[in-house]
C-alpha cells in the first residue's frame, strides 16, 4: 500500500509532492482505515502546502489506489504528517556538532 500510494502520488501530483515521502502506512485490521505518515522536506511552509495538498487530493488519491489494489473493503486514508525524519536529522546534527567539539 505504501509504494502505491507514494507512486500514485508522485506520478499524478509530481510538481506538488516533489518533497513529500510516504513514510509508513498503518492499515486497521477491518481494512476501513489506513494511516498515511509521510514527511516533508522544508521547512513549516512547506509542511503547511503539504498538508492542503492532501485536503484537496486525497480522496482522488485514494481512488487511484484502490483501482490498483483490490481489497474486499478500501480503506478510508487519514494522512499524518511524521516528524520523526524531522527529529532524526537534528540528532544527526548534534552528533556532528559534538564531534567536532571533540576533534578541538
Amino acid at each position: 500500500m505504501q509504494r502505491e500510494v507514494s507512486q500514485q502520488l508522485h506520478q499524478r501530483f509530481q510538481t506538488s509532492a516533489v518533497s513529500i515521502t510516504i513514510s509508513s502506512v498503518e492499515t486497521a485490521s477491518d481494512l476501513r482505515h489506513a494511516r498515511i505518515y509521510y514527511s516533508v522536506l522544508g521547512d513549516a511552509l512547506a509542511v503547511s502546502k503539504a498538508e492542503a495538498l492532501f485536503r484537496k487530493i486525497g480522496r482522488e488519491l485514494q481512488r487511484r489506489v484502490s483501482q490498483v489494489i483490490v481489497l474486499k473493503y478500501f480503506p478510508k486514508f487519514e494522512f499524518i504528517y511524521d516528524q520523526s525524519m524531522e527529529r532524526g536529522a537534528s540528532l544527526l546534527n548534534l552528533m556532528d556538532d559534538l564531534s567536532k567539539e571533540e576533534e578541538i
